[in-house]
């Protein structure tokens, strides 16, 4: 049969073809098709003779060939026919579809529709010929009989969709049926109902299954809904990430983790590779996932930015046309994120009103982390946007050459914490991925060599972590380090120092490398600049500490010599088999300065340290650092390596210092011996800067200071408390002051009093310590008598405070202090402990009221000095050593060092307490005194020391309620008429109050405070005193409190302002589905009410500021300038609420309220308030240009003076205006009068009072220039005309 059907379709016409097929019964035809594909024989020419004998234009026909339809979809789907037989038979129904008749089409469908909602498919080979059905189906004209009634082939094909979307899709055919669908023709609406299913069926389909299902979703985003695509699958791997995170972190439910690690890792990095390739094929796909993430943004309670979508946006960086957005996106919401973090941060209010989003900073990293499952194409972007951030947002350059040390806390700018970031990311990115630390390593070290003029310590710092973590891993990279060596003679001295510690690491264990490196620094010590010398000591120095080398240094210049001095004292205790060698060479540099005689004065020849060309005078040998370095190594050498030595070598090494030990005695023995003659820098002898001589004298005298220095601790060292080497002590101390009194003498009949300052002292910070506490703790009674002899002197008491204040201002500004250990951060920090609590007891045992109601003395008294100390103690240990607050507040409390476990658990917040407690009995006993007795400079440091304290107080905290509570009382009962302390302690209140609530409500009392001090600018008004806060009166009022105030109302419009922003973007977000926008009902959000709460009170704020007498200047600019943002932040709520009104329609009462609370008492009193400073102008300018009637040039000055103050008044009038504008715009939108409470603005029109002019006229003929200085406020002032129209014209632009 089948042979005869083959041969009858050879034939040129079909005719006898039909007949024959018309004669056999169905079933007949469908086994015969069966058992030919079955065996695989021509099954495909069967059927295409089949279709020829059955046309669609006669019914039979039509039939016929839907019976084969059905009968060879059957058959593939049974999975019993071989490939290409089942791929042959799918061909040729593909070929046929487009004959069948609509109705047959929809049939058909309708077929495949419940296949798969029921489940009936086996292999989905088949599905592939539903979309040609489907395209087929749109090309039939004419109605035809759907489920719904007779529809067109394009509704129908809609219809079929849509109930093929809504059933229920078996698993193992969601990818083929997501395939299929890209090659049906769809509308946008039928595109998203397929995108909703495949992004409903994620979370059915395993994991493995994910990338090529997507891949299928972003070939289908081509025909639209891709802003759909995207945001469904960040959020489902978003979703997929939190849970993973959850089962990994919960110990417990280990066992029960539904995935592991690396596979999801995997398949994300799958699909980032899926989507890099797609938006080279779309670059709309491209836009849409930047725009999508970009409106993330604006709304940060629905910010879309996650660990995946961010590796999408770095997967990005890698098509060139992207790349460059990307970077600036990432670059805005890293920096904004660091923002935000600060702006929650300081203050309570948004704390309670915003939930604290996890920091996109940490978002990156975990991208860095993730990266290591072959996420090729993000790594790249990763390393780009490490340096980056570290190039935009590193250490700037300063005026003085200096850079900004910052602290480590979160005091930190945004900007830095950007740039750590950005370290961070390179680090971390440089442990996981081997193929890219070379890269990393050369881009570093270019930016060192290449920015020599610019600050990289924060690059030096990343290269030190780097070396640090694989210092052998880099040995393949020590060509680049080699190579960069070589630029060593042509960088400043602090990068060498910076860039040579971080490679040290590697000097260990690279042979040539350390040879390369000192081949250079050979070459170095003998270049022409001195730059290059001075880097070639650090150089070396630097190798000495860490190997031994052989041969010699030779020193040149002094500050090569000063490099070596500093630094031998640091490479005697890293390297102490150098010991000999350094204590020799110290020894023979000495003996060229020394004057060997016994009776001879001066000890030293000073003459032989100072170079003389011609006039030009330098010193050469630095001698004072000469002595430091011998008197420092010596102590070393005495308390190490002489108790370990024996026999014979004792005595020949006892030999060389023992003579340093005469040497240094006799020097002092002499030095108290000479007089200032001696030196030729007696009272009489030049020292100014402008001769030779000036400056030779100026030289030596710092060479004399620096010597009585260093032998003052030498033999305070040396003393075993013996009476009679303080008393050498206080002589050398007398020496040193005498010059120090000359030189402050002179300098300060020069031009500027800089003759101490500018010189370090030569004390090491260790000595200092233990001097100070010698001094004010040593209660040991054999010890008595002998301190007694330097505590006579309150000269030398309040020089040591004063030197240990040096030090600590050292640490602030360098980050390190002079002299030894003064580069060891942990010694530091020991040594400012023990400082620390000398000074704290000092100054509680002897408060300064009893210490300055003896006698009378120059200067600070030693309380003071020792509050100013603490002061600057407390502020540096929060800036360097925020870890170890807690071990350093443990080490202040000397009382309780019984029991060291409970001790341990006592908490930072407990410890702060114990310490505010002490300086605010001080505080409380200095406001008991009277008002002439009263030490404002004692009072502002005790703020100042109380600030730094309650900074470690924890918020939530009942020591922190109490020391609020307790500031509070003190500004409310306490007056005082000065205006540092009273600025200090309000500062103090309102940082503390931030913390705790809005200062909305203290804002409002202070202002009424203010009112009630200065009056009305209407004289004929009695202001009641309202006295909330004694602290504020008449001197303090203004410009102190009022600027302060002000200044914290801007604070919180900025947050009322972030506030407002955030709801837009929610808003915005929200109203783009109709769902949300349904749900979103009037004031719905707590932070609605809190905004309106806010702008209310500051409302009031405002109203009582407007209408008080404030003194002309800074009070009334920054008020002007406020009150404008006020109105800015208005316009911007009432906007909010037009977005509002678009789905719901409504606006809350509460809004209604605030409203018509501006319309009566504030937008009134501002054009009342632009009068008073206008006629307050106008009349100063009158009374400048009566003074000076003859000097046009001094009333024009004036005049722009005027100008230049009434600036902000057109801005204000501008910004009510717009508030107005957008009212009137809410009122029509809302259906509520809102504009029932508000009397419009003034009217401004341009008449010419014909009367006045005449009378001004008359009064002077003065020049034009006088016009600009016009009313804005129209007819209200007794100005010219011409002025009143050019200013009023400014306000309308």
């Amino acid at each position: 049969m089948d042979q005869k059907i083959l041969s009858l379709a050879a034939e040129k016409t079909a005719d006898k073809l039909q007949e024959f097929l018309q004669t056999l019964k169905e079933d007949d035809l469908t086994n015969l098709l069966q058992n030919q594909a079955v065996k695989g024989k021509a099954a495909g020419a069967l059927l295409r003779a089949i279709f020829k004998g059955s046309p669609c234009s006669e019914e039979a026909g039509t039939l016929r060939r839907r019976k084969m339809y059905t009968c060879c979809i059957h058959l593939v789907e049974s999975g019993d026919l071989q490939k290409e037989v089942a791929s042959e038979i799918i061909g040729l129904l593909m070929l046929e579809a487009h004959h069948f008749p609509g109705p047959f089409l929809v049939e058909l469908a309708n077929e495949f529709v419940s296949a798969v909602k029921e489940g009936g498919l086996v292999n989905g080979k088949s599905l592939e010929l539903l979309p040609i059905i489907l395209t087929a189906l749109t090309t039939k004209k004419g109605n035809m009989a759907c489920a719904k009634g007779e529809l067109s082939g394009e509704e129908c094909k809609k219809q079929l969709i849509n109930t093929l979307c809504s059933g229920r899709w078996d698993q193992q055919y969601v990818i083929q049926l997501t395939s299929m669908f890209k090659d049906v023709p769809l509308t946008a609406e039928e595109v998203e109902f397929v995108v909703e299913k495949v992004l409903r069926m994620f979370s059915k389909v395993n994991l493995q299954e994910i990338p090529p299902l997507v891949y299928q979703l972003l070939v289908l985003s081509s025909k639209g809904s891709r802003k759909s695509v995207l945001e469904g699958i960040i959020a489902f791997f978003n979703e997929l990430d939190k849970q993973h995170a959850a089962e990994q972190s919960g110990d417990e439910l280990l066992d029960l983790v539904t995935v592991p690690s690396g596979e999801l890792r995997h398949v994300e990095g799958t699909i980032i590779l899926h989507f890099v390739f797609a938006i080279k094929l779309d670059y709309e796909l491209g836009r849409e996932l930047l725009k999508h993430l970009k409106a993330g943004q604006q709304g940060d309670f629905s910010n879309n930015l996650c660990p995946f979508s961010i590796a999408l946006l770095l997967s990005l960086t890698r098509i060139r046309r992207f790349e460059e957005q990307v970077f600036d996106l990432l670059k805005i919401s890293i920096v904004k994120s660091f923002k935000d973090l600060q702006l929650l941060q300081g203050s309570k209010f948004l704390q309670n009103l915003v939930l604290h989003r996890p920091c996109v900073s940490v978002m990156i990293l975990e991208v860095v982390k993730n990266s290591v499952h072959s996420w090729d194409h993000v790594t790249q972007g990763l390393v780009e946007l490490g340096f980056i951030l570290m190039d935009s947002y590193g250490p700037k350059k300063i005026l003085d050459g200096k850079t900004v040390e910052t602290s480590l806390g979160l005091s930190r700018m945004p900007n830095q914490h950007a740039c750590k970031l950005g370290a961070d990311i390179l680090l971390e990115t440089f442990k996981i991925h081997e193929m890219i630390r070379q890269e990393i390593l050369e881009r570093v070290l270019n930016r060192v060599v290449t920015r020599a003029s610019s600050p990289i310590s924060h690059f030096l710092d990343l290269l030190s972590n780097i070396v640090m973590y694989a210092p052998l891993v880099l040995q393949s990279c020590s060509s680049k380090v080699t190579e960069t060596f070589d630029y060593l003679s042509f960088l400043p001295l602090q990068t060498v120092q910076g860039l040579l510690k971080a490679v040290q690491p590697l000097l260990k264990v690279s042979m040539s490398m350390r040879d390369s490196l000192i081949l250079v620094l050979r070459k170095a010590m003998f270049a022409s600049q001195l730059d290059a010398r001075k880097s070639a000591v650090a150089g070396f120095l630097l190798l000495l500490k860490n190997f031994k080398v052989l041969g010699s240094l030779s020193s040149s210049q002094c500050s090569q010599s000063i490099g070596v001095s500093q630094g031998f004292y640091d490479v005697l205790r890293r390297n102490s088999q150098l010991a000999n060698s350094i204590m020799q060479t110290l020894l023979s540099q000495l003996k060229q300065f020394y004057e060997p005689k016994p009776d001879l004065l001066p000890p030293l020849k000073l003459e032989a340290c100072i170079l003389t060309q011609g006039d030009h005078i330098s010193l050469e040998e630095p001698l004072d650092y000469l002595l430091c370095c011998i008197q420092h190594c010596l102590a070393w050498y005495k308390s190490r390596v002489v108790p370990l030595q024996q026999g014979e070598e004792e005595e020949e090494e006892e030999a060389f210092y023992q003579d340093l030990d005469d040497m240094l005695e006799s020097i002092t023995s002499r030095m108290i011996k000479s007089e200032l003659e001696d030196f030729e820098l007696d009272k009489s002898a030049d020292f100014s800067q402008s001769t030779s001589i000036g400056i030779k004298n100026n030289i030596c005298a710092f060479l004399v200071m620096g010597i009585c220095e260093v032998l003052i601790e030498y033999n305070f060292s040396i003393s075993n408390f013996s009476k009679n080497k303080f008393e050498e002590v206080l002589s050398l101390f007398m020496c040193y002051k005498k010059l120090s009194d000359i030189l402050n003498e002179k300098a300060g009949k020069g031009k500027t009093k800089m003759a101490n300052k500018t010189n370090d002292s030569f004390l090491s910070m260790k000595f200092v310590s233990d001097l100070l506490t010698a001094l004010f703790r040593d209660s040991t009674q054999s010890h008595e008598e002998s301190l007694s002899v330097l505590r006579s002197s309150n000269e030398f008491m309040r020089y040591a405070v004063n030197v240990a204040l040096q030090k600590v201002q050292q640490l602030k500004e360098r980050g390190h202090v002079s002299g030894p250990d003064g580069q060891n951060p942990e010694k530091i920090f020991y040594n400012l402990c023990d400082i620390t609590r000398v000074l704290l007891w000092r100054y509680t045992s002897i408060p300064t009221s009893v210490e300055e109601s003896g006698k009378k003395e120059k200067g600070k008294s030693i309380s003071l000095l020792c509050l100013e100390g603490l002061q600057k103690i407390f502020s540096a240990v929060q800036q360097f050593y925020q870890p170890k607050i807690q071990q350093f507040l443990r080490a202040l409390d000397v009382t309780d060092n019984e029991d060291r476990e409970e001790d341990v658990a006592v908490g930072v917040t407990q410890r702060a307490a114990f310490q505010i407690r002490q300086f605010q009995r001080s505080l409380l006993n200095l406001l008991s005194s009277q008002e002439e007795d009263f030490n404002s400079k004692e009072a502002y440091l005790l703020v100042t020391v109380l600030t730094s304290l309650s900074k470690l107080l924890e918020p939530s905290s009942p020591q922190f309620v109490q020391m609020l509570s307790w500031t509070s009382k003190i500004c409310k009962e306490n007056s005082r008429e000065d205006a540092l302390f009273c600025k200090s302690l309000m500062n103090l209140l309102f940082s503390l109050h931030v913390l705790y609530k809005s200062p909305v409500t203290l804002l409002r009392d202070l202002s009424q405070d203010i009112h009630g001090h200065l009056g009305d600018i209407d004289r004929d008004v009695e202001v009641e005193k309202t006295n909330h806060f004694a602290m504020v009166n008449l001197r303090t009022a203004a410009p102190t409190v009022c600027l302060l105030v002000l200044s914290q109302a801007e604070k919180v419009l900025e947050e009322v302002d972030w506030l407002i922003t955030k709801l837009k973007g929610q808003v915005s977000q929200e109203t783009l589905s109709e769902e949300a926008s349904s749900q979103a009902t009037a004031s719905s959000h707590p932070a609605e009410k809190a905004i309106i709460m806010q702008l209310g009170t500051l409302l009031t704020f405002f109203h009582e500021l407007v209408q008080t007498a404030l003194p002309s200047g800074s009070c009334v600019d920054t008020l002007l300038k406020d009150l404008c943002k006020m109105y800015t932040i208005l316009t911007a709520l009432v906007r909010y609420y037009l977005q509002v009104c678009r789905s719901s329609g409504r606006i809350p009462k509460n809004m209604e309220k605030l409203v018509k609370l501006s319309g009566s008492h504030l937008t009134p009193l501002c054009y009342s308030f632009i009068s008073y400073v206008q006629n307050k102008k106008s009349q100063g300018l009158k009374y400048t240009g009566e003074k000076k009637k003859e000097k046009t040039a001094a009333v024009a000055t004036a005049m722009a003076r005027v100008l230049r103050e009434t600036k902000p008044i057109p801005n204000l009038i501008f910004a009510i205006e717009q508030y107005e504008k957008f009212l009137i715009h809410l009122s029509k939108k809302s259906k509520v009068n809102l504009m029932q409470h508000i009397k419009l603005s003034t009217s401004r029109d341009f008449k010419i009072k014909g009367n006045i002019l005449d009378m001004v006229l008359r009064e002077d003929g003065e020049d034009e220039n006088e016009e600009d200085t016009a009313s804005e406020h129209g007819g209200q002032t007794k100005e010219p005309a011409k002025k009143k129209r050019k200013a009023q014209m400014k306000c309308l632009s």
